[in-house]
């Protein structure tokens, strides 16, 4: 069994590490996960829910709404659904990022989920100014 750091190399410029699955043949263009996560964004835009991109050190964060974030590297989206009643921890929802707009439809139906849940956002507590 190989040891993982030898499945990873150093990006020079950044000295981050990156799986070498992730690595893409030589010659093609690579495009961040920051990329990915804008595209993500856009794509939520069509249904009307608007979230910001975070990125850096290889991953970028697209915070959707209380307790949705979507996280993004360069091959996957994912999130949290829930937790599993036996174990108690995180269960995970995971889409490739090369179908952008399956993911983003699939955020959508966890976003109304939990909108439902939890009721709508008050909009008046959350308008920035001074109270």
């Amino acid at each position: 069994m190989e040891n993982s750091r030898s499945l990873r190399s150093r990006d020079a410029s950044t000295g981050s590490g990156v799986a070498s699955s992730q690595l893409p043949p030589s010659g093609l263009t690579v495009i961040g996960p920051e990329a990915y996560a804008m595209r993500l964004s856009g794509a939520l835009a069509e249904f009307d829910i608007s979230a910001d991109v975070n990125g850096g050190h290889g991953l970028a964060v697209v915070p959707v709404w209380a307790d949705l974030t979507v996280w993004c590297d360069l091959q996957w989206f994912w999130w949290r659904t829930g937790l599993n009643s036996h174990t108690h921890r995180p269960v995970y929802a995971y889409h490739p990022v090369t179908d952008v707009t399956r993911a983003a439809r699939r955020v959508a139906f966890s976003y109304a989920d939990l909108r439902a849940a939890n009721g709508p956002h008050n909009e008046e507590r959350c308008t920035g100014e001074p109270v």
